[in-house]
């Protein structure tokens, strides 16, 4: 089930968050995330974030700034397993156009968004991490 995000969910989705995360992006240093968490942590209540729940344990999310994707996360046990498809399904049923950003490194993300429907529009450096990421568009 996907609902929107309650406060009591905040201690889950950033355990999902940190450890996505991580996981996700080994060509960055696991101190860049966590000396960011409570930035992130308390920037949270005022995005718009959509909650994947099984059994009243939450597998997923994805948080929204405007019809900017701002992430997909789910929990590393429960990935590849329809869950991010679930919440970007779910997504693209509210907004006609999306946005968001992915590191070029992560290529299991940019091959999911590709397949998507998301077309690379710019390739850029980040300057936080001094990465290249791709910015996506989608639209209907």
């Amino acid at each position: 089930m996907i609902r929107e995000f309650e406060i009591d969910d905040l201690s889950d989705i950033m355990k999902i968050w940190l450890e996505s995360n991580t996981k996700a992006h080994d060509f960055i240093d696991e101190s860049y995330w966590k000396e960011n968490y409570e930035l992130v942590k308390s920037m949270m209540p005022n995005a718009t974030i959509f909650v994947y729940e099984e059994n009243e344990k939450i597998s997923g999310f994805a948080g929204m700034t405007d019809d900017y994707i701002a992430g997909i996360f789910v929990d590393n046990n429960k990935q590849s397993k329809g869950i991010g498809k679930a919440l970007l399904e779910y997504i693209k049923g509210r907004y006609n156009n999306l946005a968001l950003k992915v590191y070029k490194d992560n290529e299991r993300a940019v091959k999911f968004y590709l397949r998507e429907s998301f077309v690379i529009q710019e390739e850029k450096i980040d300057e936080n991490t001094r990465k290249v990421e791709y910015l996506m568009n989608w639209e209907i």
